[in-house]
């Protein structure tokens, strides 16, 4: 071999393949170690109405309740039902003062908030006690809107058991102290396949809660310590 050359090595396709599977293997390790770690941190603080009522020492600035499908024909899905009862719930005992329906009303044609609102109204919650996050489009969404807009500094947030998980952690991260408040007493259709991607929506948001982008729309402070109406359309 000439003097100043260098034999150059071939890497075999077999330890290629071997490389990418273990990348592979070490991504997917690392994302669902993402999974297990919200759903740790947030575990500690989801509780039942029953635990809520035993145990809570100071009344916190809002309940958040999050939103879900709304019909074609203007009834609440039952998800969203029993998320907006069990918020009713937490406010008929003295839990809580004021409730944020939060929800997609993005278009003219679909609106959950305001179908919140007007049930727990029918069911004798003051009107001026409630405010509508118009633009809850998304948990995350939600979480940022009710510490900048609202101004919320204490929460208690009612959704599924499965969503509790994201939705306080990303709370926590955005600065929010927060309780999750279970509102499950059904089996729910799709609901093997809404947890699956669940996990993804986890890893998603634990970045989200790193680089904290602005949600689609944020616009005027409306505290929560004021008067609901003012968020009425």
């Amino acid at each position: 071999m000439k003097k100043g050359k260098r034999r150059t090595k071939k890497i075999s396709v077999k330890k290629i393949v071997k490389i990418c599977l273990g990348l592979i293997l070490l991504g997917t390790i690392s994302l669902f170690g993402i999974n297990g770690f919200v759903k740790c941190s947030a575990g500690k603080s989801i509780v039942t109405l029953e635990e809520l009522e035993a145990s809570q020492e100071e009344q916190p600035d809002a309940v958040i309740v999050l939103g879900a499908q709304v019909k074609s024909n203007g009834e609440m899905s039952l998800m969203l039902k029993e998320r907006v009862e069990t918020g009713i719930a937490i406010y008929k005992a003295g839990l809580a003062d004021k409730i944020i329906m939060s929800g997609d009303h993005g278009q003219d044609n679909y609106d959950e908030v305001n179908i919140m609102k007007a049930y727990a109204v029918e069911q004798g919650v003051p009107s001026e006690c409630i405010f509508m996050d118009h633009a809850g489009f998304s948990t995350y969404e939600t979480m940022y809107r009710a510490k900048e807009i609202f101004q919320v500094k204490n929460a208690i947030i009612v959704t599924q058991e499965y969503h509790l998980y994201r939705a306080v952690y990303n709370a926590r991260a955005l600065g929010i102290e927060a309780q999750g408040v279970i509102c499950d007493t059904a089996v729910y259709s799709g609901d093997k396949q809404r947890k699956r991607r669940e996990v993804l929506a986890r890893i998603k948001d634990f970045g989200y809660t790193i680089i904290k982008p602005k949600p689609t729309y944020l616009g005027e402070v409306v505290p929560v310590s004021g008067n609901g109406n003012v968020t009425n359309d």
